[in-house]
């Protein structure tokens, strides 16, 4: 049923959380696992011209984190790929690349405390994936997982 899952993931709490719940999905199926993380340039453009490289490093090594840490959790081979632009699409369009049967991501990414139930990222992912998304929410403090 599913052969390949994507796991869109920027190393939030409920990104964390939806990395814990896609690899049990995927030893469940033996499927492949990908790893995707999107650098989100509107976030570097948005701020003063001299701090861009800072900013862009720094988004560059939280994608490496977060990616290192779905390997790290993993009990199989992990395909990772970091993409640039605007998350959403980049996360349709790496979906549509390897053919995924599922997408997972959190609900709420780091910016996303504003968001009432479904983060901007996650509700767009879920409009346009050609493939069923698996939202996994980040659950309040003090609650069991």
């Amino acid at each position: 049923m599913f052969e390949t899952v994507v796991i869109a993931t920027d190393g939030s709490e409920s990104g964390r959380r939806a990395v814990e719940t896609a690899l049990d999905l995927a030893a469940t199926f033996g499927a492949d696992v990908h790893a995707l993380s999107v650098v989100d340039e509107s976030q570097v453009d948005a701020l003063p011209e001299d701090v861009h490289d800072e900013v862009r490093a720094a988004l560059d090594e939280q994608a490496d984190e977060s990616l290192s840490a779905v390997e790290a959790a993993a009990d199989r081979e992990v395909t990772v790929a970091v993409r640039e632009g605007r998350p959403a699409d980049e996360i349709v369009a790496y979906a549509r690349e390897v053919d995924a049967d599922v997408v997972a991501t959190g609900t709420r990414g780091r910016h996303g405390e504003h968001s009432f139930l479904l983060g901007s990222v996650a509700e767009a992912v879920v409009r346009a994936s050609p493939v069923p998304v698996l939202t996994v929410r980040q659950l309040e403090s003090g609650a069991a997982g």
